[in-house]
């Protein structure tokens, strides 16, 4: 009884070590989805680029509300990576009634080569507690915000960069 119970044991340890060196060798490992090491500080670079003296000229909806959507201008003088995700934008923000300039440290994750600004209730001194997700491309931003469960919406436009002339809209 004890040869049996080796020999099944034996037979089993052996079709489960063929079985994983089996589906070891079908199924490589997926390849990473994250652009190269030289590519995504490139990609970084031109991120900076982009919102380095720039001026976010566009709209906000209110969900809820039938009024035409609200003007917004964010002008960004620089955007520097700190480290990791995270980004120091030193920015004037203005819609409806605010008009506020302040240093904002934002998380930017990258979806393949696109920048998103992702805040999550990040309190902004003079402006309120928000969440939002606003992506970045080709000199277009779009994206949604909340200010609260029941005061959120959408935000889009265009990523403009006045001469340096030209005083900023």
């Amino acid at each position: 009884m004890r040869n049996l119970l080796r020999v099944c044991m034996t037979g089993f340890a052996l079709s489960t070590m063929f079985f994983q060196a089996h589906c070891l060798a079908a199924d490589p490992p997926p390849a990473a989805t994250q652009p190269a090491d030289a590519e995504q500080e490139a990609l970084e670079k031109q991120f900076a680029k982009t919102m380095t003296n720039a001026v976010l000229v566009g709209r906000f909806t209110i969900e809820g509300n039938d009024k035409p959507p609200g003007e917004e201008h964010y002008t960004i003088t620089s955007a520097t990576k700190i480290h990791g995700d995270l980004w120091l934008l030193n920015a004037r923000i203005q819609f409806g009634n605010k008009d506020v300039t302040i240093p904002l440290i934002l998380p930017v994750k990258w979806a393949g080569d696109t920048p998103i600004i992702t805040v999550t209730k990040m309190g902004i001194p003079g402006i309120g507690t928000y969440t939002a997700r606003v992506l970045i491309y080709d000199d277009h931003y779009a994206g949604t915000w909340s200010g609260s469960p029941t005061h959120r919406g959408s935000l889009f436009g265009k990523i403009e960069h006045p001469a340096a002339t030209q005083p900023a809209k």
